[in-house]
C-alpha cells in the first residue's frame, strides 16, 4: 500500500514533504557546512591528517550553525539569489555564444571578461543575501549607498583595465 502511494506522488509533493520534514531547512544548511568545513581542513592539513579530528570539527561548526536562525535564513537565500545569478550569467554567455569564439585561443579577453562578470555577480549574490538577512545592515543599506558602490566600482575596474593593458616595460611619465 505504501509504495502505491509513494508512486502516485508528484515531485511538487515529494519536494512539500521534504520541506514539512526540515530537509532544505535543517539538512542541506548542515550537509553544506560540514562538507566545507571538513574540505578545508583536508585541503589545509593544519591539524594534521586525522580524518576524525577533521570530521569531529566539522560536524560540531556544522551542528552550531543549525543553532542560529539567521544561518538557516542566510543559506536559503543565497541558494535562491545564487539560482538567479547563475541564471544571469548563462543568458549572457549564451547570447555572447552567438557573436563571440571563445576557442579562439589567441584572444582571452572574452573568457577574462565572462570571468570577471561571473565574479561581479557572485558578489552581488552575497551581498544581496547578506543584506537580506540585515547581516550588514539592511535594504536601506543598499538604498543610501548604491550610487558609491557603482562609483566605486567603475574606478576599480578602471584601474584594473589600465594595469591589465600596460606592458611591463612601460613606465608612466
Amino acid at each position: 500500500m505504501s509504495v502505491i502511494f509513494l508512486a502516485s506522488l508528484g515531485l511538487a509533493d515529494t519536494l512539500q514533504i521534504w520541506q514539512n520534514l526540515g530537509v532544505f531547512e535543517f539538512l542541506l544548511p548542515f550537509l553544506l557546512v560540514f562538507a566545507v568545513v571538513f574540505g578545508v581542513l583536508a585541503q589545509a592539513k593544519f591539524l594534521g591528517e586525522n580524518k576524525f579530528v577533521n570530521m569531529t570539527i566539522s560536524l560540531a561548526v556544522g551542528l552550531f550553525a543549525l543553532l542560529f536562525p539567521q544561518v538557516r535564513a542566510f543559506f536559503a537565500n543565497i541558494s535562491a539569489n545564487m539560482a538567479i545569478g547563475v541564471v544571469v550569467l548563462l543568458a549572457a554567455l549564451i547570447m555572447m555564444g552567438l557573436f563571440v569564439d571563445f576557442s579562439d585561443k589567441e584572444n582571452s579577453t572574452w573568457r577574462n571578461g565572462m570571468a570577471a562578470f561571473g565574479g561581479l555577480i557572485a558578489l552581488i549574490v552575497i551581498l544581496v543575501s547578506l543584506s537580506s538577512n540585515n547581516l550588514i545592515g539592511g535594504f536601506s543599506w543598499w538604498t543610501n549607498y548604491w550610487p558609491h558602490i557603482v562609483v566605486g566600482v567603475i574606478v576599480l575596474a578602471a584601474i584594473i583595465a589600465i594595469v591589465a593593458t600596460s606592458k611591463k616595460d612601460e613606465v608612466p611619465s
